[in-house]
């Protein structure tokens, strides 16, 4: 059998699993907080014909002779660059300006947050029945939440945020995650501070689904800070980071991508002709 039909196969599969990651870019163009992958790949193993031989007396060196035998995936990267802002004017969605995540995390059957920690930059967040700050899937917005705000280094120790709308005339939020209100006196009453999580490696962050992610092996731990400090960056309240897929790469990348397919598909065609010659040399 020939190397070549084994080689295009593997370029086969391997194009196949690069369209995908672009399908997925693209279905997610208009996703909030949503962070593009990239496909890289790398050449297989080779099988050596001849070795390398140095030079001797009355010849000189040679060359190893190596056939490849095709190629695979390196990685799936994430790009974790910000995105853009799109203005919404509503006083709960908010943008990270910079690095860092939200953290948000469940609660269990008492309604303490005790649950697995997330993380996420989709900062569209809504108030619960008991004025909680949660995010669409009802996950607990993190922070400190007492009158002199202190945010801890380790996510697991932040609180819940609750704000009682009821004793307040207006609520207000700052570029720095604090959350203030009003009272009917005119009196500035601290209700909380709104979290910021970063980590050494955001790419090795793993990626759960519905814009969230989780610490990894490769992440670092994640560590929790007022926004703007520890290299977090600072809040956009009325905002929310548009998705980081920028379309034009993805359609180029797309076009090579099919070519790199057909590409391979030739290359077994081409192949099977040669074998099909072989096999009709007898009649």
């Amino acid at each position: 059998m020939m190397r070549s039909m084994f080689s295009a196969i593997s370029g086969l599969k391997n194009h196949q699993l690069k369209m995908d990651v672009i399908g997925n870019n693209i279905a997610n163009v208009n996703t909030y907080g949503f962070k593009a992958s990239r496909v890289t790949f790398k050449d297989a193993f080779y099988q050596t014909l001849s070795p390398a031989t140095g030079n001797s007396v009355g010849t000189g060196g040679m060359n190893p002779s190596q056939v490849g035998l095709g190629m695979s995936v390196q990685s799936i990267d994430t790009i974790v660059e910000p995105g853009g802002i799109a203005r919404t004017d509503r006083p709960l969605d908010f943008t990270i300006e910079g690095e860092g995540y939200f953290v948000v995390r469940k609660c269990d059957e008492n309604g303490d947050a005790t649950g697995p920690v997330y993380y996420t930059r989709a900062g569209n967040f809504y108030l619960d029945d008991q004025g909680y700050l949660v995010n669409a899937d009802g996950y607990y917005v993190m922070g400190s939440a007492n009158s002199t705000p202190d945010i801890e280094e380790t996510p697991t120790d932040l609180e819940r945020i609750q704000i009682d709308y009821d004793s307040y005339t207006t609520v207000k939020f700052d570029k720095n995650g604090m959350v203030a209100g009003i009272d009917v006196d005119g009196n500035r009453v601290t209700i909380g501070q709104m979290a910021v999580a970063t980590c050494v490696n955001p790419s090795g962050l793993n990626k759960e689904g519905n814009n969230l992610y989780t610490e990894s092996n490769n992440s670092g731990p994640m560590r929790s800070a007022a926004p703007g400090e520890l290299g977090t960056g600072t809040l956009a309240p009325g905002g929310l980071e548009m998705s980081k897929v920028d379309l034009s790469q993805e359609f180029t990348d797309m076009i090579i991508t099919q070519r790199g397919f057909q590409a391979n598909s030739r290359v077994i065609t081409v192949s099977d002709t040669m074998l099909e010659e072989l096999v009709n040399l007898k009649r």
